[in-house]
């Protein structure tokens, strides 16, 4: 497998296309949920994507802080159905973090996650910080993670 980090303007055609085709299969298609995955915030963000042999199996955006949050912030954490529970999401998740601590020097990070997710951004240092809303019609709640210096 190969993870690999760009910015917005640093993608391919390609990468670009299968980052959000795979976004439309799982939040839209499997999810049954009809919103606007394209929020012009992607152009701003940084894009962690999982290939192997070109099968794009994953991807995660990291946002800046005061994008989505006064914090940092990570989203659209997602994995394609047949490659899930093999660890993949929590390597994303863990080089996400590190990125966040090393590369942009911050040491809070904010998302607003599916409630079904709870123990899984527990997982790797997420706290519930707010009572659970609906987004999209599906409950959320946001979680906080306090990076180490």
């Amino acid at each position: 497998m190969q993870y690999t980090m760009k910015k917005f303007g640093e993608l391919t055609n390609t990468e670009l296309y299968k980052l959000l085709q795979l976004r439309q299969e799982v939040f839209i298609i499997e999810q049954t949920c009809i919103y606007p995955d394209m929020d012009d915030k992607d152009q701003n963000a940084y894009h962690l994507m999982v290939f192997d042999q070109g099968t794009m199996l994953g991807c995660l955006r990291i946002l800046e802080k005061d994008v989505s949050f006064e914090e940092a912030a990570i989203g659209r954490v997602i994995v394609s159905k047949p490659n899930r529970q093999k660890g993949i999401a929590k390597e994303m998740m863990l080089q996400a973090l590190d990125f966040i601590r090393q590369e942009l020097n911050e040491r809070h990070v904010r998302i607003s996650a599916q409630s079904v997710a709870i123990p899984f951004y527990k997982s790797v240092g997420f706290e519930v910080v707010s009572e659970e809303y609906l987004e999209d019609d599906i409950p959320h709640v946001e979680m906080l993670c306090e990076l180490a210096e």
